[in-house]
């Protein structure tokens, strides 16, 4: 299914976080997640993502606050790191009200800047930010990154707005086993 986008203007950055992440999740399409780890400047445009809730069993957050998931309950911007089977740094932005649960994963995002530095860090010449373990690693984020404020502008990982896409795909989310008929993922399209 392909809907058109709605990004309306936001007079606060990154105001449209403070719903929760069925909500928020297709704003952040065409969002730059900015990468400055020692010096090294890296981008990517957020092209895909997913979302998370405190009510849905596929969340890290399902159950209430406990671990690592805590972070998810505390206020919108923040990052959400955690390793996915043992293997790949994921990352989510954390969004809806204080005590809520909700996040959104990154899936994806094309390199805008920093392109040889992602390949060096994936070891590969394509498919560089395609997943979201892939993300990660292109963008140089592992768990020393857990709870940035991806909203403060000097932070080593920030958003900056970006251009909305012109279409958006919804569909059911890739790699769960619960809550599968949710479509809680998003993808910049073209039209």
């Amino acid at each position: 299914m392909t809907t058109a986008c709605s990004n309306p203007a936001q007079s606060i950055p990154g105001a449209f976080l403070e719903q929760t992440a069925d909500v928020a999740a297709p704003q952040l399409l065409g969002w730059r997640l900015v990468s400055e780890i020692d010096g090294i400047w890296s981008e990517v445009v957020i092209t895909e993502v997913e979302a998370y809730r405190s009510d849905d069993p596929a969340s890290h957050s399902f159950g209430g606050p406990r671990g690592r998931n805590v972070i998810m309950f505390e206020r919108p911007g923040l990052l959400y790191v955690y390793r996915s089977y043992g293997i790949h740094w994921c990352a989510n932005v954390v969004c809806g009200g204080v005590g809520e649960g909700s996040a959104i994963l990154l899936r994806a995002g094309t390199p805008a800047r920093g392109e040889a530095l992602m390949r060096e860090r994936r070891g590969r010449p394509t498919k560089l930010a395609v997943g979201p373990g892939n993300l990660c690693q292109a963008m140089g984020i592992t768990g020393a990154h857990y709870g940035v404020d991806l909203l403060d502008q000097k932070s080593p990982l920030r958003l900056v707005e970006g251009s909305p896409p012109g279409n958006i795909a919804v569909t059911p989310r890739i790699g769960i086993t619960k809550a599968v008929e949710k479509l809680w993922r998003f993808v910049a399209t073209h039209p």
